[in-house]
């Protein structure tokens, strides 16, 4: 059925083509929409099988309703009209029938409402939890912390990695997850109940995946939660689905399903990449080694709003280039990045003090800015963290 879908697809992407419209358009995403897809995704949690027969049910009474009051309207219109000889009643109320159009729809609506509270209700219940971990939504990507459960530590941050030709080129051929692809995906065990705890630093976000019914705003300086048990290992895919800036179409989440096993191998292999990434805050580092470094830093996390070449988006992110900022002292700087103002976020959640110390270096140095402070080691943003 799998290899007859993909055929299916396959052939339809070669007549396209033919046609002249790229053949990536029409290819099933794996764990993310398919090709004429007209309902939700096929669910994968208790939550998401509830919301997709509360779906199902709602539309059989809506179109129950529909049939039933146009069914009449229709009839009334061809069986009593004029043109047939019909003589109109004359009255001026009907109590029965003001009270079953009274009693009815109020019947309808709790036969509705009582199967619906019952899953909003089973939604909220954050309880027991096999595993928490720590959502934090940012411009324009995710970053996830590990509190509780096997895992424990583990942090990583979480963006858009489909190339950037791709995304302004549209002559680039596009791959099967185009714009829902990640550098770093979350990575859960199957069957286990995972709590979702979501803030935001700058905007409101929103952390979606269809296939477990889930969707919660991620709020700057709140704290709301929500919760999850895929039965199936695979890839899940979502997005973010709050408009947060000109890049939201560029926010995707991706969640791996997979055995307790895998689950463990995995844990292990990220704390030791982690322990091989950690940097000695009192290393001493030199220029030009901070600047290499820096701009990679710069690249991954600061280009969307302050651009590539430091001028920033007029009336809405600074420019780094010239900035008083950033060729004056250096202390306020730090600041700055670490715990941020107005529309910029704070980072000292985010990056290490060896990240933050590099691209405040690589911005001092960096398009027209010679500034006289021009390098920061890792141990001075380390004392301004305290």
């Amino acid at each position: 059925m799998k290899h007859a879908k993909r055929l299916q697809s396959l052939m339809l992407g070669a007549s396209l083509l033919a046609a002249g419209i790229p053949s990536w358009a029409v290819v099933d995403s794996p764990g993310g929409p398919a090709v004429r897809q007209l309902n939700f995704h096929q669910p994968v949690t208790k939550i998401a099988e509830e919301i997709y027969s509360l779906h199902t049910l709602m539309l059989v009474i809506c179109l129950v309703i529909f049939v039933a009051v146009f069914g009449v309207m229709f009839y009334s219109i061809i069986k009593h009209r004029k043109s047939v000889g019909f003589k109109p009643a004359t009255f001026h109320e009907s109590t029965a029938v003001e009270i079953a159009w009274t009693v009815v729809p109020f019947l309808i609506v709790i036969g509705m409402a009582l199967p619906a509270t019952k899953t909003v209700v089973a939604m909220k219940d954050t309880s027991n939890a096999d595993l928490t971990i720590k959502v934090t939504g940012m411009q324009w990507k995710w970053g996830y912390d590990y509190l509780k459960g096997e895992g424990e530590g583990i942090s990583f941050l979480s963006a858009l990695s489909t190339p950037h030709e791709q995304v302004v080129d549209p002559t680039k051929t596009k791959n099967d997850n185009y714009l829902i692809e990640v550098d770093n995906p979350v990575v859960v065990p199957v069957n286990k109940k995972v709590r979702l705890v979501l803030t935001a630093n700058d905007v409101i976000h929103a952390w979606m995946i269809p296939a477990f019914g889930v969707k919660q705003d991620a709020i700057p300086g709140f704290v709301r939660d929500t919760w999850f048990k895929a039965e199936k290992i695979g890839v899940y895919r979502g997005q973010c689905a709050e408009l947060c800036g000109k890049d939201h179409a560029f926010m995707p989440i991706v969640v791996n399903v997979v055995s307790d096993e895998d689950y463990k191998k995995w844990t292990e292999g990220k704390k030791k990449e982690m322990a091989a990434k950690a940097d000695d805050p009192n290393k001493v580092w030199t220029i030009d080694e901070s600047k290499q470094r820096g701009e990679k830093v710069y690249a991954a996390n600061c280009v969307a709003c302050h651009q590539a070449n430091g001028k920033g988006v007029p009336g809405a992110f600074a420019a780094l280039d010239g900035s008083a900022m950033v060729t004056g002292p250096k202390a306020a700087q730090i600041n700055m990045v670490l715990n941020g103002k107005g529309g910029m976020p704070p980072w000292k959640g985010v990056l290490s003090d060896t990240d933050i110390a590099a691209v405040i270096t690589y911005t001092r140095n960096s398009w027209s800015n010679k500034a006289q402070e021009n390098i920061v080691q890792p141990a001075e943003v380390l004392a301004a963290r305290k």
